[in-house]
């Protein structure tokens, strides 16, 4: 089986010292990406970690698929526990960083401990070096893309970095690389800013001593996404916007409607509109991203996507593109994740009847950033809101809605209660069987939960391959089940014992923090939902009450090692 390559470099921000330690066995059993960062965070992180104590790490990784040639492969994924949720959460972005991290050596690269002052770690394949950067203190992400040009030489496409949201711990504080690309769910951005850690450069030369060889497959994937007449290649994730609203699975006014009535102002036509040029990640020639700008209103930013759409615009009650470019611009440049960065706005907008309030929306954004005046609340997100709010709670773990609402889409709305992370329609991708967007006869009605549980967990399995690989999830027009074991080199049946494993450590991390059947809920009755609860914990082997057995990870762990 394919897998990533190189030692486990870990740096300790409280002492300055770095270790290196062989991997190759936790490389070989979880690929790379979400999976290794998940089996290092299990056996390192202690069970009892605080979110923001320096006993938590993060780890970052990539992936087999980094050192191909392929569309969809541009991706890096980042996990540790996360302050949102109180449970582990590996969150991937895009871009061009992953092929930098992979130049380093380094099969992953974790951060653990805290600094006194605010550092900058620069990862190069010949070491790591510290260095305080107390003039970058409080500026925005733009700022530190620019420092690093100016006093480094390198390119946003080589760094991670927090804005102020991260410094100030907003729970939903996003880890951004490539400037406008996030690391968005579950605020692992806030864990950064717990550690004084402001930005970490990687000085990879593209050009790692080891070589993975791909078959032809590979590159018979890169020509259809090139050659591809995809809606998404002029509107990104937006290409869908109309049709969600048509079947009544867009959430708006804080989820109290599920259609817009000015859908129109902001859809897919609407981001097309304003879009100059085309926007892509490492190596992809699919080239969905959405490079934007609007003259009048003197912005030039990239998206919204679809998620984040929904949140400023449908879920808020604007129905003004612009309106939403700006939100977008304040959530990336402050670094926070726009999906709770949106929902926990309507929140209050819904609690203080100011729907549609632009001016208060982008105020309230740059209050939660720096935990001014009622954003020191909201940046606590909806979860720990609400009650204080006087609005029902839209969450599950903690973590806020995205689209695609599982009132229509039952079988995604199982799967939001199931998600080891919370409410995250990327962790199966249900909704796409459901809409749907993949061919009729892998399509499933939206309607009932009757056999969704099987495929359900087989979709989890998958989702966590591809997070592993890391492969993006917009290539399953391009990418089936056999070609991505032909990539991998192993057969999908195993790739699904693979992708298994890493759901039950996740499970199992969460159920040693308290977390059960009970925190797999939804804010909303689905018509068997219960039954089918009860049949997705029996297929994957776990009690009723949503626990693991210890004999399914092989005894627990959750203890970081004294030495690296």
């Amino acid at each position: 089986m394919r897998h990533a390559e190189g030692p486990l470099c870990s740096v300790d921000l409280t002492a300055w010292t770095v270790g290196t330690t062989d991997i190759d066995d936790v490389l070989e059993s979880y690929l790379g990406g979400r999976g290794v960062g998940t089996k290092l965070v299990y056996d390192r992180v202690p069970f009892d970690a605080s979110p923001l104590g320096p006993e938590n790490r993060l780890v970052l990784a990539a992936g087999p698929m980094q050192q191909s040639r392929m569309s969809f492969t541009g991706r890096t994924s980042l996990t540790g526990v996360s302050p949102l949720t109180d449970g582990l959460v590996s969150s991937n972005a895009g871009g061009f960083l992953s092929r930098n991290l992979v130049g380093t050596g380094y099969g992953a690269v974790e951060f653990t401990g805290a600094a006194d002052e605010l550092l900058a770690v620069h990862v190069r394949p010949d070491g790591v070096e510290f260095e305080p950067v107390p003039d970058l203190e409080g500026e925005e992400v733009p700022a530190v893309t620019e420092y690093a040009d100016t006093e480094w030489d390198l390119d946003a496409e080589q760094l991670i970095c927090i804005g102020p949201a991260g410094e100030n711990e907003v729970r939903f504080a996003a880890v951004m690389t490539t400037e406008t690309r996030a690391f968005g769910r579950g605020g692992l951005g806030a864990v950064m800013g717990s550690k004084n850690l402001k930005v970490v450069t990687f000085e990879g030369d593209d050009a790692p001593d080891v070589e993975i060889e791909f078959p032809s497959e590979a590159m018979d994937v890169h020509r259809k996404a090139a050659t591809s007449d995809h809606a998404m290649k002029r509107q990104g994730t937006n290409a869908g916007t109309d049709y969600a609203n048509e079947v009544e699975a867009l959430p708006t006014r804080y989820f109290s409607e599920r259609e817009f009535e000015g859908v129109e102002g902001i859809n897919g036509d609407a981001v097309e509109s304003k879009k100059y040029k085309k926007g892509t990640c490492s190596q992809c020639a699919f080239a969905c991203k959405l490079p934007t700008k609007d003259e009048a209103a003197d912005i030039e930013t990239e998206g919204p996507e679809f998620e984040t759409m929904m949140a400023f615009g449908s879920n808020c009650a604007v129905d003004d593109i612009v309106e939403v470019m700006k939100s977008n611009d304040l959530c990336d440049r402050l670094g926070m994740d726009t999906i709770s960065c949106g929902d926990t706005i309507a929140a209050y907008l819904m609690a203080e009847d100011e729907f549609g309030n632009v001016d208060l929306i982008h105020e309230l954004v740059e209050q939660i950033g720096y935990r001014e005046g009622i954003g020191d609340l909201l940046a606590e997100g909806t979860h720990r809101a609400h009650e204080e709010l006087g609005v029902h709670d839209w969450t599950v773990k903690g973590m806020d809605f995205p689209a695609h609402d599982g009132r229509h889409l039952h079988g995604q709305g199982l799967s939001f209660a199931t998600a080891n992370r919370g409410a995250d329609h990327m962790y199966a991708s249900f909704y796409a069987l459901e809409y749907p967007y993949v061919e009729k006869s892998k399509a499933v009605e939206p309607h009932g939960l009757d056999g969704k549980p099987e495929l359900l967990v087989k979709k989890e399995n998958h989702n966590a391959v591809l997070d592993s690989g890391v492969v993006c999830k917009f290539s399953r027009d391009f990418l089936d089940e056999e070609t991505l074991a032909t990539l991998l080199d192993t057969t999908y049946d195993r790739l699904q014992d693979v992708g298994n494993r890493i759901v039950t450590l996740e499970r199992h991390f969460n159920n040693q923090r308290g977390f059960d059947r009970d925190d797999d809920r939804l804010p909303y009755d689905l018509p068997g939902f219960e039954h089918a609860l009860s049949e997705y914990y029996e297929i994957r082997g776990w009690s009723d009450d949503g626990v693991v057995p210890e004999s399914a990870v092989g005894g627990t762990s959750g203890a970081a090692p004294a030495d690296d």
